[in-house]
């Protein structure tokens, strides 16, 4: 990562066992693109999807939750072998409380990526709010930390990198590439 991460931030990272994610906007960059048939097609980063591997292989789990639904989107988490996905999800703070319950957090140990006013709700509840980079003002003001990228163009990696490297993590992993 390019710039100096306060250590408010870096404390709050410290004690993350879930990551949560909305998905348009935030692993997508927010387009919608559909073929001649209605079928819908989204563009994921993959470097933001081996972020996500090395989060599970570190035991820090990952969920989605968000208010569209897509085919393509379960497709994506069972790829990256995600278990808890919620889609249609009007009430995010609700699925997120369900899923902070089955995972056995607290609202301290929940990390939320968003991007847009829908997100506000759930940025206030958990304890490492963070917003991307291009992500509506409004959203940011609610962060505790704002991506230098984009949604869908590393900006999650960006998330996965930090949390490891708060945690103590990043060494190990970087070992086994060397």
């Amino acid at each position: 990562m390019g710039r100096a991460i306060s250590r408010q931030v870096r404390a709050r990272a410290a004690k993350v066992k879930l990551l949560i994610l909305d998905v348009d906007g935030v692993l997508t960059d927010g387009r919608i693109i559909m073929d001649h048939k209605g079928r819908e097609i989204k563009a994921f980063n993959v470097r933001d999807g081996h972020g996500l591997r090395l989060l599970r292989e570190a035991e820090i789990e990952v969920a989605i939750l968000t208010g569209r639904s897509s085919p393509v989107v379960q497709k994506r988490a069972d790829d990256l072998g995600i278990l808890w996905v919620r889609q249609g999800v009007h009430d995010k703070v609700g699925a997120y409380r369900e899923i902070a319950r089955e995972v056995g957090i607290t609202d301290d140990e929940a990390c939320f990526i968003g991007d847009d006013v829908v997100d506000i709700p759930l940025l206030k509840r958990v304890g490492i709010p963070i917003v991307v980079g291009d992500g509506a003002p409004e959203a940011k003001r609610c962060a505790r930390y704002v991506t230098q990228s984009s949604g869908g163009k590393g900006a999650v990696r960006e998330v996965c990198d930090l949390l490891l490297q708060a945690q103590g993590k990043w060494e190990a992993v970087l070992g086994r590439y060397e």
